[in-house]
C-alpha cells in the first residue's frame, strides 16, 4: 500500500464534515486514491475506499457490506432499529420484496409517461421568472419542480408541498461541520402522511399512494400480504425525501457547473440533442450524494490491511467518479465525454430507483431553461453550499439571468 504521507502536503486527512474541504474536495479525493486507497478516520471510526473499482465492487457485495443499519455514516454508527419499509436501508430478502414494489411503480416506461406533466410543471415555474434579472436557482426553481412532481405521484395537494419539503430537509440538516444528530431526528419522519393515507383509503385515485394501499406482494417470510400502514408511511417518506433531494441538488449543480463552462452551455443552447449526455456528465462531475456507508459483516482485506467485522465502511462515490483509471482527464467537465458508468446513483441492488426520474427532470429543466434564459452568472459571494455525510449541494444559489432575445 502506498504511503499515506506526502512530504509536501502532510498526511492525508479526510473529514466528511469539514466545511472548507467540502468547497473543493477533489484534490483530497485524488490523494486518497493515490496514497491511501484504504483510509481510516480515527476520530469518527470509519474506513473509506475511493477508487472506482473498490466502490463499485463494494456496492455489489451486499453480503459483506450490509445496508440493514442504514446507508448514512451516522446511522450505521448508531446501530439503531430502523422502521420497516425504509427499503433503501434493508438487505435481502426483505429489501428485494420491497424494492420490487417500488421498481414496478417507477419503471422507465412509467417515468417516461410523466414527461408531459413534468414539462408543464417546469414551464409554469420558469415562466414566472420571465422579466426578472435576478433569481435564486434553489428557491425559485429546484426547490419547486421536484417536489411538485413527487407530490403529483403521491397524490399530495400542492398547498401542502412546502410543509413536506421542509420536513424532508430537516432530516438531513445539521450544525455546520457536525454529524447529523439522529438521536433527535426522525428517520421515517413525516407524520403529515398519516392524513393522506386516511384520505386515500376513502378516496382511491391513480396515484402511487393508492397503489401502495392496494398492492399485494410476497414478503421475506413467504407470506402473501399487503403493505402495513407503517411500511406505507416509510415508502412515502423515502420517496418524498429522496425524490426531492436528488433532483433539487442536480438542478443546482447544473446551474453552477454550466455557468462555470459558458462555451459548453452555448453548445447546449444551440444543440439541445446534446443535453442527455450533458446530464450524465453533470451527474459524474458533481454528484448530489458524495458518499454511502455500510456496516461490515465480516473481515475483508484491502491493500494488505484487514477491515474487521463490525466496522463502518464509507464508499466515496464522488471520488470514484474522478478516478483516472476509469475517466480520462476526470477533473475536466466535458459534455462530449465518452459515457462510462458513473457511481452517482450507486450500483447493484441499491442503485437509486429514482434515477430515471431524476435524469428526466434534469433534462427537461435544461431544455426549458435554455429556451428562456440561455445565459446566467452565479453570485458566489451570496451562494451557500451545504455538505453532510449524505448530500452535497447548494442551499442558496443567486444568479443574474439573461433572457433569450425575442
Amino acid at each position: 500500500m502506498a504511503s499515506n504521507v506526502n512530504a509536501a502536503a502532510g498526511p492525508v486527512s479526510f473529514d466528511p464534515y469539514q466545511v472548507e474541504l467540502a468547497r473543493n474536495p477533489y484534490p483530497m479525493y485524488k490523494r486518497m486514491r493515490e496514497e491511501t486507497p484504504l483510509y481510516y478516520n480515527e476520530e469518527y471510526d470509519f474506513y473509506a475506499v475511493s477508487r472506482y473499482d473498490d466502490v463499485r465492487a463494494g456496492h455489489a457485495d451486499h453480503e459483506t457490506f450490509s445496508s440493514a443499519r442504514g446507508g448514512i455514516l451516522e446511522l450505521v454508527k448508531m446501530n439503531m432499529e430502523l422502521p420497516p419499509g425504509v427499503f433503501i436501508f434493508e438487505d435481502p430478502p426483505l429489501h428485494t420484496a420491497h424494492r420490487n414494489i417500488v421498481a414496478r411503480m417507477f419503471s422507465p416506461r412509467r417515468m417516461r409517461d410523466l414527461e408531459p406533466m413534468i414539462r408543464e410543471f417546469t414551464v409554469s415555474t420558469l415562466d414566472k421568472l420571465i422579466g426578472r434579472q435576478d433569481i435564486d436557482f434553489i428557491a425559485d426553481i429546484s426547490s419547486q419542480i421536484p417536489m411538485r412532481v413527487i407530490g403529483a405521484l403521491l397524490g399530495i395537494p400542492e398547498e401542502d408541498l412546502d410543509t413536506i419539503r421542509e420536513s424532508a430537509d430537516s432530516r438531513i440538516e445539521t450544525e455546520e461541520g457536525k454529524p447529523i444528530d439522529y438521536e433527535t431526528t426522525e428517520i421515517a419522519g413525516m407524520p403529515e402522511f398519516e392524513h393522506y393515507i386516511d384520505w386515500r383509503l376513502q378516496n382511491p385515485s391513480d396515484d402511487v399512494m393508492t397503489e401502495f394501499l392496494n398492492v399485494e406482494f410476497v414478503d421475506d417470510k413467504g407470506v402473501k400480504r399487503k403493505l402495513t400502514r407503517e411500511e406505507i408511511l416509510s415508502f412515502c417518506n423515502v420517496l418524498a425525501g429522496a425524490g426531492n433531494e436528488t433532483t433539487n441538488r442536480l438542478m443546482g449543480w447544473s446551474a453552477k457547473v454550466l455557468a462555470d463552462h459558458p462555451d459548453q452551455r452555448r453548445e447546449l443552447v444551440k444543440d439541445p440533442s446534446l443535453i442527455p449526455e450533458a446530464v450524465e456528465e453533470l451527474l459524474r462531475y458533481e454528484p448530489m450524494g458524495p458518499f454511502t456507508a455500510r456496516y461490515v459483516t465480516r473481515d475483508v482485506e484491502y491493500y494488505g490491511q484487514t477491515v474487521p467485522a463490525g466496522s463502518t465502511m464509507m464508499f466515496m462515490l464522488a471520488a470514484a467518479n474522478r478516478d483516472e483509471s476509469r475517466f480520462p482527464n476526470p477533473d475536466v467537465f466535458d459534455i462530449h465525454r465518452d459515457r462510462a458508468p458513473h457511481m452517482t446513483f450507486g450500483y447493484g441492488i441499491h442503485t437509486c430507483p429514482g434515477n430515471v426520474l431524476a435524469r428526466l427532470e434534469g433534462r427537461i429543466f435544461l431544455e426549458e431553461m435554455f429556451k428562456r434564459f440561455p445565459e446566467w452568472d452565479i453570485d458566489m459571494e451570496r451562494a451557500k453550499l451545504t455538505c453532510t455525510s449524505t448530500v452535497r449541494g447548494w442551499d442558496i444559489l443567486p444568479a443574474r439571468i439573461k433572457a433569450r432575445a425575442a
